[in-house]
């Protein structure tokens, strides 16, 4: 689904990323790994488009992406849940899941079901403006409404990060159950080692912009790995 090679990222006059390499499969979570300040997010907000890249090749389902910004991107196809949630605080869930729309045509301007099945609670605080919801109730807000634009390429920035261990337990219960689905690839950046290891199928460890470790969960060491995150 997600293919690049050699993606490079600059802010101002200042190189994040230094030639990025990576492939991300359809039905499975592909983990972005690594301490603070490496370039994890750079590098899925040059995936999404919402910072365009400087470099390198960029191909979804086939299709050579040139620079195209963040709505079209979108529309072809990526969901990003960004750090930080970025759901609107003074509009209702009902509505911040409205705003998935955007990207489908009119006859499926509605709200699965299945996304009350994945999030429970959403249903309950429908009236609810965004911003009075809990860092856990957000979390899950936010991936609802990317979920609703129906994404082929499924982007997750540290999705545990401020969130109750129960409500970590059930994100992590929604990326297994989108994964069985088999119809999107999902890329997720997560600094909680165990919640990502369990998830996982392949593995990009970044180092100062640049991947300094990658492979198959089944060929990289547990130990390796976690050694080649930790601070």
């Amino acid at each position: 689904m997600l293919h690049i090679e050699g993606l490079t990222l600059h802010y101002g006059g200042s190189q994040i990323l230094n030639g990025i390499d990576l492939t991300a499969k359809v039905g499975e979570v592909t983990c972005i790994m690594g301490t603070n300040g490496v370039g994890k997010t750079s590098l899925m907000k040059a995936i999404s488009g919402t910072h365009p890249r400087s470099g390198g090749s960029y191909m979804l389902d086939g299709e050579t992406v040139g620079r195209a910004p963040a709505h079209v991107l979108a529309r072809k196809g990526v969901g990003y849940v960004p750090q930080g949630r970025d759901i609107f605080p003074l509009l209702t869930v009902r509505e911040n899941l409205e705003t998935g729309f955007a990207c489908l045509p009119r006859s499926e301007h509605f709200v699965p079901d299945e996304i009350y099945d994945l999030f429970p609670i959403l249903r309950d605080f429908l009236h609810r403006r965004g911003g009075d919801l809990s860092g856990g109730q957000q979390q899950q807000l936010a991936i609802a409404r990317a979920l609703i634009a129906k994404p082929k390429l499924l982007l997750l920035d540290e999705p545990t990060e401020g969130i109750q261990p129960s409500i970590i337990q059930q994100i992590g219960r929604v990326i297994e159950r989108l994964r069985e689905k088999g119809e999107m690839a999902i890329v997720l950046v997560e600094q909680y080692f165990s919640f990502a290891h369990d998830l996982g199928d392949s593995f990009f460890v970044i180092e100062r912009g640049a991947v300094k470790l990658s492979g198959r969960k089944n060929a990289l060491d547990r130990e390796t790995l976690l050694e080649n995150v930790s601070v």
